[in-house]
């Protein structure tokens, strides 16, 4: 069985999560609630809720993440919306992560593993099919998707934004800095330059080309934070897969 068929085969189970209409503290509607709120979700850090049009993470489009490393550095910023997803039991797909989540960080700040799904596909058009199937999915939370160095298309970017605009998942795309020179239809684009600094590059009816410092403050007491994410290797006892049951396509 190849990736797409794993993928669709999974996120198609009847036994999977689907949600129910009931309110959540900064979503303010289900999730699978047809209906988007205007108010986003709750990033964790309160200088960027304040700089965002929707006062936190928008979750009916893409946000893409410019970095020069991998992007799992940047994964912090989204350690606090995944704990608040978490709640709701549906799934959290990693699509091409260049390396395997730490487990013991992600429960330490309330994930479940068990909700995590990695999906490793075998080409570009297995990536891109992956991506959008998720994103159309209302099985998944949240997706976040490692595009690499590659150049795409306007056209095909736009395809994952129409996938997350009909869906209700934090919609995250990881790509290299370079990639800030094109235009991409994504409605939130952020940079990450500098240690705990985040660049509004782009941002539909809100804030633009504007810094924003993330206060260590705000991070969990006593936990570990994803800004010091080691690296995985083969002979680790402590990778996500060693460390928790997970699906992996």
């Amino acid at each position: 069985m190849n990736t797409n068929e794993m993928l669709e085969q999974v996120t198609s189970r009847s036994d999977t999560w689907r949600g129910r209409h009931r309110h959540f503290e900064n979503h303010g509607i289900s999730a699978n609630n047809d209906c988007h709120g205007a108010r986003g979700l709750a990033t964790g850090y309160t200088k960027l809720d304040t700089q965002l049009q929707r006062n936190g993470w928008p979750l009916d489009g893409t946000i893409e993440l410019l970095s020069d490393g991998c992007g799992l550095g940047a994964m912090g910023l989204f350690l606090p919306a995944m704990e608040h997803l978490s709640e709701q039991g549906r799934w959290q797909v990693f699509i091409a992560p260049p390396y395997r989540p730490y487990a013991p960080l992600l429960a330490a700040r309330g994930i479940d593993t068990r909700q995590v799904l990695l999906v490793y596909p075998q080409n570009r058009q297995d990536l891109l099919w992956a991506t959008e199937q998720a994103l159309r999915s209302s099985t998944c939370s949240a997706v976040f998707s490692w595009l690499g160095a590659q150049e795409y298309g306007y056209g095909e970017l736009r395809k994952l934004q129409l996938a997350a605009a009909s869906g209700d998942s934090l919609a995250v795309l990881f790509r290299p800095i370079q990639a800030g020179r094109n235009h991409a239809p994504a409605g939130l684009r952020l940079q990450m330059r500098e240690y705990r600094k985040i660049h509004i590059l782009k941002q539909r009816g809100g804030n633009q080309s504007i810094d924003v410092d993330l206060s260590p403050e705000e991070d969990a007491p006593l936990q570990p934070q994803l800004w010091e994410l080691p690296s995985w290797n083969e002979n680790s006892q402590h990778s996500i897969a060693a460390s928790a049951p997970l699906p992996v396509a």
